[in-house]
């Protein structure tokens, strides 16, 4: 009966994940629209860069597939009086939760491995994957011996353009982003490269000069190096990364920070959002078995329910799960409430309430709330008859 029981769980799981991981996939693809537009991506660069951002979403995927799974799995046992039938047969609810336990136990662990492991290596390598094409596509955009002003009021020209390694020779940047002030740069070689933790293009141009017109004043300045700092939304539209931030750094790198770090001395907020982090990274595995056990009673509470029904109503359940963990985050994030407290406290309340639940569907005190439902319908129709 365990093995059984245990083979249904894991179909289901992987039916859930794979639906829920496509549809947020596609979601977020509309959302990235201008990005590819942008870069003009490739099937094959989209769907690298959908492997990357995967671990990301799986974070949150896989609670809900997990109590999906369970919920699904003991509704239909309980619709098919199957429950009933093992009870008489001297089987209670609690010799039936090995097998779900374990399976949720072994969906925690997934989950613990990717918060821990895989959001880093999928966010640095979507991260370096868009800085590549970004900076392969600069270099193709930036013609030798053309001028360029894809940004607006900055014209960059550059007689010799090599395309591999990124060499410019004979470069001219003229600057007239500002009101009132012009800016002419001419250095005889410089390189176009990429800063991956701020998601920007660098124009790294060296022993040239500086030509700044204000008004009727003319200055000149000499220089041995001298950087133009770009962010990709300047050149591509729709194609912005920002500064790295906590969601995307490893496990290891986030209990490196501490209150010295150069970041947290400069934002106040950083060290709070790494606080959450670490502890979001432990919530949401332990969220599986909480959630799990919180399904099995709920599908004894809605026995004969069907399953589209049943679909809606363990993801309203959870809805209203992600809304106290959002409220953690939130609150935690602005110190409101300590992030130990306000993102451990959902996973608290669903596992008392299941486990009171679980209790009373054993000694079947629990209600039957379907039963319930379709009785206020009946007396609805005659009322209104």
């Amino acid at each position: 009966m365990q093995k059984q029981l245990f083979k249904e769980l894991f179909s289901l799981f992987g039916l859930c994940m794979g639906s829920l991981l496509s549809l947020i996939l596609i979601g977020r693809m509309l959302q990235l629209r201008e990005l590819f537009l942008g870069l003009d991506l490739g099937a094959l660069d989209m769907a690298t860069l959908f492997v990357y951002l995967s671990p990301l979403f799986l974070t949150l995927i896989i609670p809900i597939a997990c109590m999906l799974s369970v919920f699904l799995t003991f509704l239909r046992m309980s619709t098919d009086r199957e429950l009933i039938a093992l009870k008489a047969g001297g089987l209670s609810l609690f010799q039936l939760l090995p097998a779900p336990i374990l399976f949720c136990l072994i969906c925690g662990a997934f989950n613990l491995y990717i918060s821990l492991s895989g959001v880093a290596w999928g966010m640095g390598n979507f991260r370096h994957t868009i800085m590549e094409i970004a900076n392969t596509r600069a270099k193709i955009v930036l013609q030798p011996g053309v001028f360029n002003q894809t940004v607006p009021g900055l014209t960059v020209f550059a007689r010799n353009v090599d395309s591999s390694s990124g060499e410019l020779g004979y470069v001219m940047v003229e600057d007239n982003s500002r009101d009132g002030t012009s800016i002419l740069i001419l250095a005889p070689s410089g390189r176009l490269l990429s800063d991956e933790r701020l998601g920007e293009l660098i124009f790294k141009l060296h022993d040239g000069k500086i030509y700044r017109q204000q008004q009727d004043s003319v200055s000149v300045l000499d220089f041995s190096d001298y950087t133009v700092r770009l962010e990709l939304s300047q050149i591509f539209k729709g194609v912005t990364l920002g500064k790295i931030k906590p969601k995307e750094l490893s496990w290891q790198d986030l209990r490196s920070i501490n209150p010295s770090h150069p970041m947290a001395q400069k934002d106040a907020n950083f060290m709070r959002k790494v606080e959450v982090e670490l502890q979001k990274r432990w919530v949401l595995p332990m969220a599986c078995l909480v959630l799990g056990l919180f399904a099995m009673p709920l599908a004894c509470a809605f026995q004969g329910l069907e399953k589209q029904f049943g679909i809606l109503l363990a993801l309203a359940m959870f809805l209203v799960y992600y809304t106290l963990l959002s409220v953690g985050l939130s609150t935690g994030e602005s110190g409101t409430i300590p992030p130990a407290v306000g993102l451990w406290m959902p996973n608290l309340i669903f596992l008392a309430i299941g486990l009171f639940w679980l209790d009373r569907a054993e000694r079947e005190r629990s209600l039957n709330l379907a039963s319930y439902l379709s009785h206020i319908k009946l007396f609805r129709k005659k009322s209104a008859q």
